[in-house]
């Protein structure tokens, strides 16, 4: 495993030298032209490609603010993410401007790697207006002074739990509202041909690792729905009767046992630890599995949603509640506003960070914003009679919410605030499907999610991680041995892996965790 993270890490510092190299030279060539900025950016929809050569940003970027922007797409997958940014910092090419997790920022600010920028935000009127509130400032302070910027990364509750409707008709079942009930259906799904095809080839629930070390560990949230049946969503207990580590609670242990139920009577696609997110969301518009997590618009959109329409006509999906467990409890996951942080390398001259914060302000209204959020007008929308931008059938498949026109709004992340109902009912139009001919929308299905059981953890997403990756490690392998089988899953296996872990950083990251909760107010 360490031979195999060396080499990726080899091979990312690798490709990424080049990249940096150009930003180097660009900081002393500026004064012949537009000045160049290197920006590293997590799309909106990686599925759709980069963004475009033609997008009408670029030109404007350099005619109107003087900036020649150059632009790298991370990976879609969270994981894969934050080990390119590791793999850029650890060999010193990280570029102008760069997202990343804040995990991985955190590093980088307690190694001097990121900007101070604290004051930079008066430069930046209107995104501060709509976006910079004093969490937002929280999310990203060091020692007292700010290292980035964070803003909205989603709208919160936009995930929930679908379910097949159509393999629920075609094998007679109610969608289940208790574990027992949803095991059943899983069981079902898996074993009694829910497409009648004749095939051994659906599974009941499908996943892939999607985790934040602070906030939803391994298995991470894609399990979300199921842990919460046991009362352990989430990275932590963020009540003060109960604060602590989900690991140290009791019930723990009962949703391991559960999982690997799951897991050994094969209702789970294998896949899960092998997939990524292109993977998985290909998986299920191929009808792999009938149950799991997903956001409202990967899968409602109609470019998201396109595929599996095409493939399954008369087929659908419901949202469901998070199923309710054996002792009353029940949960889609932990709610709170996710942040996506953006960070200026600290070895940036003042005049190029202030064209940075220019171009990032630019983004967030007027004339930028439109560009990000929705592309080019008369390309990728055109206004409708009260001035708002649409998409119709005259813009054919470069609409910007078509194929076509997906990867025009590649930069939506740094333009959307996601509080505001107009744009949220922009972001998410209604449509009638090509093939089954129904109507469609990701705003309803987002209603609808936020309706569901979260547990409000408002600020967990914060919560520090532990000071040695030792103990993540020794965590996630851990649980990944039990559910593999490769270490026996009993009570007293399971006590001495707890113990374990408390001991090499378990019992003080807990620790580190209580104080920085009670610090900032953020025990319920």
């Amino acid at each position: 495993m360490k031979k195999t993270l060396i080499v990726l890490l080899v091979a990312l510092i690798a490709v990424t030298s080049v990249f940096a190299q150009g930003a180097t030279e660009a900081q002393t060539a500026t004064s012949t032209g537009p000045m160049k900025i290197t920006m590293l950016y997590s799309a909106t929809q990686t599925e759709a490609g980069a963004l475009p050569d033609d997008w009408a940003g670029y030109a404007v970027l350099r005619d109107k603010l003087g900036i020649d922007l150059e632009l790298q797409m991370l990976p879609s997958n969270p994981n894969d993410q934050d080990l390119q940014v590791r793999a850029m910092a650890a060999a010193d090419t990280l570029p102008d401007f760069f997202t990343c997790s804040r995990e991985v920022w955190a590093d980088l600010a307690k190694n001097g790697q990121v900007l101070d920028v604290t004051d930079y935000y008066k430069d930046m009127p209107n995104r501060s207006a709509v976006m910079f509130d004093q969490a937002a400032k929280n999310f990203v302070t060091y020692n007292g002074r700010i290292y980035g910027f964070a803003t909205p990364s989603a709208i919160a509750g936009n995930e929930g739990l679908l379910i097949r409707e159509d393999w629920l008709k075609n094998l007679g079942l109610e969608a289940p509202k208790t574990l027992d009930e949803l095991y059943n259906v899983l069981y079902a799904f898996t074993y009694n041909d829910p497409d009648g095809n004749g095939k051994n080839d659906t599974y009941g629930y499908g996943a892939f690792v999607e985790e934040t070390v602070s906030y939803e560990i391994y298995p991470g949230r894609r399990f979300e729905p199921l842990m919460g049946a046991f009362g352990v969503e989430g990275t932590w207990n963020m009540t003060a009767a109960n604060f602590g580590l989900r690991i140290h609670d009791a019930n723990y242990y009962d949703w391991m046992v559960f999982f690997k139920k799951c897991i050994d009577t094969g209702v789970i696609d294998p896949n899960w630890q092998s997939y990524k997110k292109d993977d998985f969301r290909a998986a299920w518009k191929q009808g792999k599995f009938g149950v799991f997590r997903e956001q409202n618009s990967a899968y409602a959109s109609e470019n998201n949603y396109s595929p599996f329409d095409a493939n399954f006509p008369n087929g659908g999906f419901i949202v469901i509640d998070a199923p309710v467990g054996p002792n009353g409890d029940q949960s889609v996951g932990p709610l709170c506003q996710g942040m996506r942080v953006y960070a200026i390398n600290a070895d940036v001259s003042a005049e190029k960070a202030a064209k940075i914060v220019e171009m990032f302000d630019w983004m967030s209204y007027g004339e930028g914003y439109m560009l990000c959020g929705y592309g080019e007008e008369g390309k990728n929308y055109i206004l409708d009679a009260n001035g708002l931008p649409q998409s119709d059938a005259s813009l054919g498949d470069l609409g910007y919410n078509q194929a076509g026109g997906q990867k025009y709004i590649q930069l939506r992340n740094c333009a959307f605030n996601y509080s505001n109902a107009q744009e949220i009912a922009l972001r998410y139009p209604g449509y009638i499907t090509k093939v089954s001919q129904k109507y469609m929308s990701a705003g309803d299905t987002l209603l609808i999610m936020q309706k569901m059981t979260w547990t409000a953890t408002p600020g967990q997403n914060s919560m520090p991680k532990p000071d040695s990756t030792d103990v993540t490690t020794f965590y996630q392998q851990g649980i990944a041995e039990f559910l593999n089988g490769t270490r026996v899953l009993n009570e007293e296996n399971w006590k001495a892996f707890v113990e374990q872990f408390d001991k090499i950083g378990g019992l003080e990251w807990e620790a580190q965790g209580k104080a920085y909760a009670e610090a900032n107010g953020l025990l319920q």
